[in-house]
């Protein structure tokens, strides 16, 4: 482990993070979702306790990632790293965590919801291995207001 992944802790987030994680990603993530709410990630927490992963520096949540898996796709969502503490290999390493993950419950191949304009983000995908597939494009319907 390098030295600036020591004292570096990736553990599932649980019940009582939700409101920390909330708090998180208004200044490390880009951009809002539908689902950053309470609710929402007391839903995913309670579906799937394992899916949320948290890196921790002395005490602090440094980053997080999602790593859904609905037993035939595996899905990344919300890779956030605090902006001090970027560059540190810390989303290199919960990139490694949730490919683990999803390798212990077989899934085959991984992708990410990245905006267009994150151009920083792409620079991080792209080291860590992934790839746009610009023959996809999401397409959405909200189910609520």
């Amino acid at each position: 482990m390098s030295d600036l992944l020591s004292g570096l802790h990736i553990r599932p987030a649980g019940p009582s993070d939700i409101d920390a994680v909330l708090r998180f990603w208004r200044d490390a993530a880009e951009g809002t979702s539908i689902s950053d709410d309470h609710d929402g990630v007391a839903r995913l927490v309670a579906r799937d306790p394992e899916a949320l992963l948290l890196a921790e520096r002395d005490g602090e949540l440094a980053g997080t990632v999602i790593a859904g898996f609905d037993g035939w796709r595996c899905h990344l969502y919300r890779l956030a790293v605090h902006p001090e503490r970027r560059r540190q290999g810390i989303g290199r390493a919960l990139l490694a965590a949730a490919e683990e993950r999803f390798a212990a419950l077989g899934g085959r191949r991984a992708d990410a919801m990245v905006l267009d304009r994150n151009e920083l983000a792409h620079h991080a995908w792209h080291a860590a291995g992934y790839a746009p597939e610009p023959q996809w494009s999401r397409w959405v319907r909200h189910l609520t207001d």
